[in-house]
């Protein structure tokens, strides 16, 4: 799918979790947008368009309501299209609750800026994906670190263990950007492909 249709198919998305309508992965793409109600078209919305072609160059997007703020190169999985696999897997499709939001966490392997998501079956519902976030590759304080864990290096590193992972100014804009008056947080994270 082109980059354009993507954007298309995200904005889309996202105007049908704004108004509580669920697509099916396969039609999607093709359901006409209805209104979204008055309250519900402000909603913050981040859906992760997962890149068949390549994960580790998938696309993380933040709407309110259907207009588009930013999109930032995000990568899940270690090139691994199977979201059962762990460690491996890139994160399944779905509505994932957001849990918690800080920019000093301090977990054992993701630190700084972080969104943890809620535990969620893979596909196939096998396996539960446990421990899924939004982060990067950065210190507790949100600097680089000295080691390779923590330290951003380039395109390499948007592999992940299925997590969605981002570079480290562009999850930092992103908390700045969700933070804003008239933005705000959003509840959970749309998954497609």
């Amino acid at each position: 799918m082109s980059s354009n249709g993507r954007h298309l198919r995200a904005a889309m998305v996202a105007g049908a979790l704004t108004t509580g309508l669920a697509l099916a992965p396969a039609a999607a793409a093709q359901t006409p947008a209805r209104a979204p109600r008055a309250a519900a078209a402000e909603a913050t919305t981040l859906v992760f368009d997962k890149n068949p072609s390549d994960p580790t160059n998938s696309r993380l997007s933040v709407y309110k309501g259907r207009k588009l703020w930013a999109t930032y190169r995000a990568g899940s999985g270690l090139g691994i299209k199977d979201d059962c696999v762990r460690a491996k897997g890139w994160l399944p499709n779905g509505n994932w609750r957001i849990k918690l939001k800080s920019r000093t966490y301090n977990g054992n392997l993701i630190k700084g800026y972080a969104v943890y998501l809620q535990d969620m079956k893979c596909s196939k519902g096998t396996r539960t994906r446990t421990e899924m976030f939004i982060h990067s590759e950065m210190n507790r304080d949100g600097s680089r670190g000295g080691t390779e864990r923590r330290r951003w290096d380039g395109a390499g590193d948007y592999k992940s263990n299925g997590c969605v992972k981002l570079n480290p100014t562009d999850i930092k804009k992103m908390f700045r950007l969700l933070d804003r008056d008239g933005i705000g947080w959003p509840t959970h994270l749309r998954v497609v492909s």
